[in-house]
């Protein structure tokens, strides 16, 4: 991207070809305009933070302490005021990205109203909600610029050029907000053609990494709920494909792939494998049914039979036709799933548990690295997890494993809030705080992200005013629970007009009318009592 004064330099040059007939046009203001819009289309925006996140994946390959995360969004202003948080605390976005949650949009964005995580949606949400997130971000990236602008100007009517230099310098190495999207396609909303489809639009709207996982399209089911049913290896490869052939077509030839696996939940299956010789994928998928061994005069009517190895065995079908998996075959099938993921055309792995454990997550990773020694994790560190408990009855067990007395606890009953303020507790709220580092480290774990964090702070905050300012505490409640944070912790959108882009209209205004614009920020404007 050129500089501040390059850019200035190319408008000029643009304006004076064209005649005395632009000569109302400012070159410098052009130049804002321009350094204020850096991504044009959605396919710069897929194709700069392709190259991010294959520079953050090398960057972990080297040392696991380089992991990235994220938190889910489901509106435009969520993940803007998020980036905004992340560069007013940490002065950078390096590794922490934005994810698109297939279930906040079920709940939240569906003009059907709230719907279960089963794919229900509309699916042209899913890109719609992606481009939402972009303009939100470049928005945020204008505002910013901006308010540099207006200070170079104050600088130069100051006449100090050692400041106006120092804010130009800010201008040159401005840092966007515009970050990676992890973007849910569900299971592809119908067939592979139906995925590719739907990847096209969501690239083109500026995902570089799609998430895809092997559930059965039309029976897709919420990861932390029963009844998942699987597909066949076969068939999540195609979509893997489809989703490849989508990032190539666009030229987004670094695009990032991520396979997820609901096998660990998913005890059935719609469809029996094709097999045509014995382990190949097929016949390893048809391994994991739960059969009975049976001879050619038991047969009845109706029944699917395999043969295998000279056996004839049927499946179990249930009254649903969903055939059903041999218990307690989960990790291998997630497992074989990862293996076979990466080894056909997918970056990174997703790996839906049932509770947030390490060691269950390490043990699995170990076995897919014996195969593929790079392989990667992004893992969903989900609030369907009941963290306080998994970790204390974690720090229980460890402490019985140690031989430490435990008999002031009772394990079924560690989420009572006597035991908030115990050496329990705080060993488990500290595992809690060094899990995505731990994981990170032992478990192959790349990206770490909260699926639905701001659906469940919305709801909190909005309690936590509804009862103060409909109880006895009234406006105060308002002011004391939100303004005067907001004033304290500068959070910007207290000038709520200024984030709504009043004073962007107003430079343009200026830009387009000079000293006839009527203008919005004057001294009668509300917004100057937060300085």
């Amino acid at each position: 991207m050129s500089n501040y004064t390059d850019t200035i330099s190319q408008a000029a040059n643009t304006i004076s070809a064209n005649g005395d007939t632009w000569s109302t046009i400012n070159p410098e203001n052009v130049a804002r305009m321009r350094l204020q819009n850096r991504f044009q289309t959605g396919l710069e925006i897929a194709k700069y933070n392709a190259a991010i996140m294959r520079n953050d994946m090398e960057a972990y390959d080297k040392d696991p302490a380089n992991y990235t995360q994220s938190l889910g969004c489901w509106h435009g202003f969520i993940g803007q005021q998020k980036m905004i948080s992340i560069k007013k605390h940490f002065n950078e976005t390096k590794g922490k990205y934005l994810y698109l949650s297939g279930w906040m949009i079920a709940a939240l964005r569906s003009e059907f109203g709230p719907l279960p995580d089963q794919s229900m949606h509309e699916k042209t949400s899913v890109p719609a909600l992606i481009e939402e997130l972009y303009t939100f971000l470049r928005q945020a990236d204008a505002r910013e610029l901006g308010g540099l602008f207006r200070q170079l100007d104050d600088a130069r009517e100051q006449g100090d050029e050692v400041k106006a230099k120092a804010i130009q310098n800010e201008i040159d190495n401005y840092q966007t907000h515009i970050v990676p999207i992890i973007a849910d396609i569900d299971a592809g909303f119908g067939n592979a053609e139906a995925t590719y489809l739907l990847a096209k639009k969501m690239i083109e709207a500026g995902a570089c990494c799609i998430q895809l996982e092997n559930q059965v399209s039309d029976e897709k089911q919420c990861g932390h709920q029963d009844g998942k049913v699987t597909v066949p290896h076969a068939d999540f490869l195609a979509k893997i494909n489809a989703v490849r052939y989508a990032f190539l077509e666009l030229g987004v030839d670094d695009g990032v792939i991520v396979a997820r696996t609901d096998s660990l939940g998913a005890g059935l299956t719609k469809q029996i494998a094709v097999t045509n010789e014995p382990g190949d994928l097929g016949d390893q998928y048809n391994a994991f049914l739960d059969c009975e061994e049976i001879s050619a005069d038991q047969l009845t009517n109706g029944d699917v039979i395999i043969n295998r190895e000279g056996k004839l065995l049927r499946p179990k079908r249930l009254a649903s036709n969903l055939f059903q998996f041999k218990k307690g075959t989960g990790e291998a099938r997630c497992v074989l799933d990862c293996i076979t993921s990466l080894q056909h055309g997918a970056d990174l792995l997703w790996i839906e548990t049932e509770k947030p454990h390490i060691g269950q997550i390490g043990a699995m990773v170990n076995e897919i690295r014996k195969v593929v020694p790079n392989a990667k994790l992004v893992y969903n560190n989900s609030p369907s997890f009941n963290w306080t408990l998994n970790f204390r009855q974690q720090a229980y067990d460890a402490m019985v494993e140690a031989g430490e007395d435990v008999s002031s606890y009772e394990r079924e009953n560690l989420m009572d809030a006597k035991y908030d303020d115990s050496e329990l507790s705080a060993r488990a709220d500290e595992k809690i705080r060094t899990f995505q580092a731990d994981a990170a480290r032992e478990a192959g774990i790349f990206h770490h992200l909260i699926t639905l964090p701001t659906y469940h702070t919305a709801a909190l905050s909005t309690d936590n005013l509804a009862k103060e300012y409909f109880g006895d505490q009234g406006m105060l409640g308002y002011v004391q629970g939100v303004q005067r944070k907001e004033i304290r912790q500068g959070i910007a959108c207290v000038k709520h007009q200024n984030m709504a882009g009043s004073d962007m209209g107003d430079d343009h205004k200026e830009y387009f009318a000079g000293d006839a614009a009527l203008k919005a920020g004057g001294k009668d404007n509300t917004m100057n009592q937060f300085g």
